[in-house]
């Protein structure tokens, strides 16, 4: 790696003026498991680090209540996994979190960083874009919302300027929703996905209300796939039903090849998984 100088301030106020936002080579840093990744295959090459690590008493923790959820960005992925509130509210992240990556890597990474760094390849923000989840973001002109399905704006995108960051991720109650996250690997179970497919069902007996459908690794960046949604709409979840869901799925996002497979290879996962998806989120099967 090439010689940067790590700053490690201990307010908020100090990180973000320490983010130049006209210099691209000049980025924060909270647990730093995908950026090291990066820094060493020489992808990206700092000029200055930014550490959060310091930061005393923001952002971190998690505070349930009537309204939803609450997780501050810099709290560890392994701490999400093993909170109970998360648990309670929304129990398909604890269940994403046991297959996402390794103990090592969860014990490290952040949540604020799962999805900030804009990775398509993600466990995350499928399911919080499903979970019709929103974003605090903190930056030199004071605080603002977003939701997550409007964080991503391309391959390794984000909507964040240079110096916002973001606070917390902010999940609504989920009512009598259910949801599920089935994860396709090509390698090793811990490895990046070939494709994600995230599904929120809210049900009547064996008929659909509504749902939100989300395809993340096969595509750009997690994406929606509302033609599916509208399909689903009142619909019952049947053969039928989940295998026109499927063609409806590959007639609407763009899949893109990597090395964990083909487009191809993909499309099929996919009119496969989104039927297998939506069946664990109705019956609460622990995917």
């Amino acid at each position: 790696m090439t010689p940067f100088e790590l700053i490690e301030p201990t307010t908020l106020k100090e990180a973000i003026a320490a983010i130049d936002p006209d210099d691209p080579t000049v980025r924060p840093i909270a647990g730093g498991t995908a950026l090291m990744l990066m820094m060493k295959a020489g992808v990206f090459q700092p000029h200055r680090l930014v550490s959060l690590r310091k930061l005393e008493g923001v952002m971190r923790g998690i505070k349930a209540d009537a309204g939803g959820l609450s997780i501050g960005a810099l709290t560890p992925l392994s701490v999400v996994e093993h909170s109970p509130e998360v648990e309670y509210h929304a129990p398909v992240i604890p269940r994403v979190m046991k297959r996402l990556a390794n103990v090592r890597v969860r014990n490290m990474a952040t949540i604020g960083g799962a999805l900030a760094h804009g990775d398509p390849h993600m466990d995350l923000p499928p399911v919080a874009l499903a979970l019709n989840a929103r974003v605090r973001i903190i930056g030199p002109d004071g605080e603002r919302e977003l939701a997550v399905e409007d964080l991503f704006t391309g391959y390794y995108e984000t909507a964040l300027a240079p110096n916002e960051l973001i606070a917390a991720l902010q999940i609504p109650a989920q009512g009598n929703s259910r949801a599920a996250y089935c994860k396709i690997t090509a390698g090793s179970a811990d490895d990046w996905p070939a494709l994600g497919v995230a599904v929120s069902l809210d049900t009547d007996g064996s008929t659909i209300k509504s749902a939100r459908v989300v395809v993340s690794a096969a595509t750009p960046k997690a994406v929606r796939i509302k033609a599916v949604e509208s399909l689903l709409a009142g619909a019952g979840i049947d053969d039928k039903t989940l295998r026109a869901a499927g063609d409806a799925a590959i007639d609407e996002v763009e899949i893109i090849s990597d090395l964990r497979g083909s487009a191809a290879y993909k499309r099929e996962l996919l009119r496969v998984y989104i039927g297998r998806a939506m069946r664990a989120a109705a019956s609460g099967d622990k995917q």
